[in-house]
Parts: C-alpha cells; structure tokens; sequence
C-alpha cells in the first residue's frame, strides 16, 4: 500500500535502488563504479573466469520496423536496435544483467545514431564485455535475422567509437524514377531509364556539397551561426543505374565527418527538386547562406550506413603490436551477403508495395524555393523529429 502512494519521482528513485548494488549507490560515473566493484571484490564467477574487455563490435542491421538505432529508456513501445542488441548480450552472457539497465556500466557508444528506418552494413559499437568462447555466434543466436554482429576486435581501454571517429559513408538506395522530368508519369516508373546526360548532370550537382559548406538549412533548430553547423564532406556521387525486380535503381554515396540530423536526405532532397525542374541551381548556393531555405527532405527508406573510418586510431595503434587495425576487410564478404539478404531486398520490396519515393516526389511542388522560408517549415521539421526520433542520419 506504501509503495502506491508513493509519489513517481519517490518510485523511480526506490527502483533505481532495487537495481543498483550496495556499493553502487552513489555511482557518479561508469568506471568510477568500475573501480569500487574492483577494489572491493564485487566480481561474480563470470566475472573472475571472463575479465571485461573494451571492443568494438561491428553492426549490420535492417531498420525496417525500427525507431532507430539509439535506445530510449523508458519508451519501451518504440523498439529500437540497440534494445534488441542490449538484450541479446545480456542472454548470451556478455555483460551482467545490471549494466542492460545503465548502458554506462559498460562504457557503451555507437558510432553513429541511425534514424527511424535507416539500415547499416557497417555500424561499430564500443563496449566492455565479457570474452566468453563463441562470443559472436552466442550474441547472434539472440539477436533477430534483421541485426548480426559480423565482427569483433580489442581495442585500447579509453576508445570511443563515436570520437575517434575520423568519417563515415552511406549509400543511399533509390529508384531513377526520382530524378525524371516534373512531368513524367510517374504511374510508369518500372519503365523509366536513367539517361548519361542526366546521370552526369546529378554528380555535377552532388560534387557542388564537396568541402566545408554551412548546412543550418539540411537539419532542423540550428542556427546559421551555430558553428556545429559547418560540416565537410569529402566524396558524394551517384553510381550507375541497375535493374531489380523491373525497376531501376541507383546508389548515391557520401562520406563527411559527420552528418546531422536528416542531412543527408536533404542533400539528396534538394538536388532531385533540381533535376526535376521544381528549383534553380542556385538555390545550392543559397541555401548554405543565412537566410531560411524550404529544403525537402528525401524519404528515410533508402538509406544505409555503409562503413565508418579510424584512420588516425590506425595510424597510432594499428602497428603497435598491440592492437589490431579497425579495418573489415576478412568481414566484407559477410557485409556483402547480409546487405543482399536483408538491406536491399527490403528497400526494394517496400518502394514497389509503398511507392514511398514517388509519395515523397508529389509533395515537391509544395515547397518554395525562391522564398525564404518562415517558421512553418520548421515546425513541421519539429513535429516530424519528435515522430521519428532524435538520432542523425
């Protein structure tokens, strides 16, 4: 009856309680804790027989279905892949059942935060785990088909897969259909063929986001003076057409350091609104300017984190002796089987059943590119990151 009446805040504190172990109760930081369970002999069996060590774990899921990779604690209805992740490495014995409730106590970051929907043929994670035998098949048979641990290596104690970091590449999937004329039949997509001219046209338009440019007008709530804003981007093109399932299709890749939210899609968004006739060419310019640019964001669906890269972390530990460069190349064939088993097929099969990119292409003449934009378009933005979840493309 007490514990009825006890107020919210009153039940989350007793709760956290409940989880934490007696000498953890004051935890002000993961390895502090980590150091206390040390020093006062808190290992369990597990424990002593697999000593905790950080590593990276190299990540490819399918985001259909999911809220993104990031977990939100306490939005337990919107399921995303580090949910499933914690949970199989809990079952398989990789970590203490304790730290899936404070992802802290094992120094736990993801290297980029995967919005709603976004796949990955190349997310690392750092972690400190238990080196049990078999440890990526036992992680694996608790994980569903759409998510599997490819790989494995030990890296230095204070590594963060996040901030040593150097860039990060995605491909984005998409039917040709979106860069037809404004007045194509768009009823007649599996008929469409991407033209060399206009092929050569899209990457003279994607080469145009190469180097350091302001990107306030590609993400939401950033001031054109927010020097968080400024981002470089080192590579971005669109790759020769194919044919699946009488469709054409075509891979656009962009590497940068790092992307804000929706950045890339609104990158691609803007420039098929140029291809299609909808916008100048100059708007490009404009919008890394400071005046409020209505850049339309292009559908989640066809995007996928490709690889990611630590080439100043290779430089200074790769040949030490030590420690193992993070490089993938004994995993590619494994990344490749998983993203023609899981990644392509589902963008395939849900642009032929949804339309999503042809759904997306009808709401082009709503914008206004010559205007600048008032606050409208930002809180729709708003609205829409509050649907989809906060990570970064």
């Amino acid at each position: 009856m007490f514990l009825c009446t006890m107020s919210e805040e009153a039940r989350d504190q007793e709760t956290a309680k409940l989880l934490k172990r007696p000498n953890e109760v004051n935890e002000d930081s993961a390895e502090s804790a980590t150091k206390r369970i040390k020093a006062e002999g808190g290992h369990n069996e597990d424990d002593k027989r697999y000593p905790k060590k950080k590593v990276v774990l190299l990540l490819a899921y399918s985001g259909k279905g999911y809220y993104g990779m990031q977990r939100n604690p306490g939005n337990s209805q919107f399921r995303t892949i580090e949910d499933d992740l914690v949970t199989a490495l809990v079952k398989s014995g990789c970590i203490p059942g304790n730290h899936g409730d404070d992802m802290r106590k094992m120094s736990f970051q993801r290297c980029a935060r995967t919005d709603k929907g976004v796949s990955a043929a190349g997310q690392v994670v750092s972690l400190k785990l238990r080196l049990i035998e078999d440890i990526i098949e036992k992680i694996n048979e608790n994980l569903p088909p759409q998510i599997r641990v490819l790989g494995l290596k030990r890296v230095t104690q204070g590594f963060n897969s996040k901030n040593n970091c150097d860039a990060r590449t995605y491909a984005y999937m998409l039917p040709t259909v979106a860069f037809s004329p404004k007045d194509y039949d768009t009823e007649n997509i599996a008929s469409f063929r991407l033209e060399a001219e206009t092929l050569q046209k899209v990457n003279q338009l994607f080469a145009l986001y190469k180097g350091t440019h302001n990107f306030h007008n590609f993400t939401s709530q950033k001031a054109p003076s927010d020097p968080s804003a400024r981002r470089y981007i080192t590579e971005m093109s669109c790759g020769e057409p194919f044919v699946r399932n009488s469709y054409e299709f075509a891979v656009i890749t962009v590497r940068g350091q790092s992307f804000m939210l929706h950045q890339i899609r609104k990158m691609i968004g803007l420039v098929i609104a140029v291809i299609r006739g909808f916008a100048k060419e100059e708007v490009m310019e404009r919008s890394w300017g400071q005046e409020k640019v209505d850049v339309p964001k292009a559908p989640g669906l066809g995007l996928v984190l490709e690889r990611v890269h630590f080439d100043r972390y290779n430089k200074r530990f790769g040949g030490d002796g030590l420690h193992e460069r993070l490089e993938w190349a004994r995993e590619e064939e494994a990344i490749k089987a998983f993203k023609e088993a899981h990644v392509y097929p589902t963008i395939v099969k849900t642009e032929c059943e949804e339309g999503s990119m042809v759904s997306w292409m009808a709401t082009l003449p709503s914008h206004d590119f010559e205007a600048t934009v008032t606050g409208t378009q930002d809180n729709k933005d708003q609205k829409q990151n509050a649907d989809e979840g906060n990570g970064s493309d």
